[in-house]
């Protein structure tokens, strides 16, 4: 019996000794599972033999206070790029961008590539209508910058010192101003008067820029007279080269002969000379009343007063109602008005600018 008992302990110890040289194989060739208490309670540096809140507090968070924190785990992320590709980046954007820096400049500073304005902005502020619009004046060849027709968009321009044209007539920019006024009578002729009398500048007092009178107009005359600071325009007005024509109506009292045109067209003889009209005509009569419209190139002081007043009809009232192709129009006594482009240009055309 006893042989049997010892013969049995001896198998359950062989039996738990194989088990045993079992579990040394198996950590000699693989890391061996771990076992359920360990899983549970995770044994490491940092865990107690207290249980689960021991483990929580170390191991589990990165073990004992101090220790190495493990990273965590974030979205994903691009991968890293070969440190010879990052080279090669930055090697190409050094070679795109070495000495291409550059100022921008002002419009006006000396070297400025982008100098003056787009044509097509100044044609649009001068009153041609939209941009687009100007942009088709462009196309069409109607316009030209000192004397050259322009046909490219885009083309800048210096409206200070440029010559620009629409259909050959000059371009009213803003460095110069053109009004036309039509002077009540008892005004003097002068921007300024010493006396205190009412003179043209009482009308321009509010203009940033200095006006002169483009020639005159006695004190009882009424009419069209015109302001400007463009001077050579001004100068070429009155010259008598150009024998810029200006109409006048008059009222006089007759009767008046058939033949009263004749003689002005053929000269009236004045204290200073000749004096001829280039057109006469009656425009009203009202029994002894009559209306005459004269035009005339010349410009010497009164000389329609006294051209109808040697030939025997002195005038009531004279009124000019158009200097060259610049009519007083239905333009109110003491009213000052700006000159269309059009009527700049036309103004350009008469003494060739």
């Amino acid at each position: 019996m006893r042989s049997s008992g010892s013969g049995k302990s001896g198998g359950r110890g062989n039996h738990r000794g194989a088990g045993n040289n079992r579990d040394q194989k198996q950590g000699q060739g693989r890391p061996r599972k771990p076992r359920p208490e360990e899983r549970r309670y995770d044994v490491g540096p940092g865990a107690t033999k207290d249980g689960p809140k021991a483990g929580r507090g170390g191991a589990a968070r990165g073990g004992a206070k101090g220790g190495p924190k493990q990273p965590q785990r974030q979205g994903r992320t691009a991968p890293a790029r070969p440190r010879e590709y990052e080279a090669q980046i930055e090697e190409r954007n050094r070679d795109r961008y070495a000495g291409k820096k550059e100022v921008k400049l002002p419009k006006t500073f000396p070297g400025a590539e982008q100098e003056g304005e787009r044509l097509q902005k100044v044609l649009a502020r001068a009153g041609f209508g939209s941009r687009r619009a100007c942009e088709e004046l462009i196309e069409e060849a109607r316009v030209e910058v000192n004397g050259e027709i322009v046909l490219e968009q885009g083309k800048r321009v210096d409206p200070e010192k440029d010559e620009i044209k629409v259909d050959g007539l000059t371009v009213a920019t803003q460095r110069y101003q053109f009004f036309a006024l039509n002077k009540p009578a008892g005004v003097v002729s002068t921007m300024e008067d010493p006396e205190g009398r009412q003179c043209l500048g009482d009308y321009v007092t509010n203009r940033e820029t200095r006006l002169f009178h483009v020639g005159r107009l006695d004190t009882e005359t009424e009419g069209v007279i015109l302001l400007t600071n463009h001077g050579e325009l001004a100068h070429r007005l009155t010259h008598p080269k150009y024998g810029v024509k200006k109409t006048y109506l008059a009222h006089i009292v007759g009767p008046i002969p058939r033949d009263l045109g004749k003689q002005l067209k053929d000269g009236i003889q004045l204290e200073d000379g000749y004096a001829r009209a280039d057109h006469f005509r009656v425009v009203e009569q009202t029994g002894k009343n009559y209306l005459v419209e004269v035009t005339l190139h010349e410009g010497r002081k009164h000389i329609v007063r006294r051209m109808l007043a040697a030939a025997g009809f002195p005038v009531d009232k004279l009124v000019r109602v158009a200097f060259g192709p610049i009519t007083l129009g239905d333009q109110k006594s003491g009213w000052l008005r700006r000159l269309s482009n059009t009527e700049v240009g036309m103004l350009m055309q008469e003494v060739d600018l």
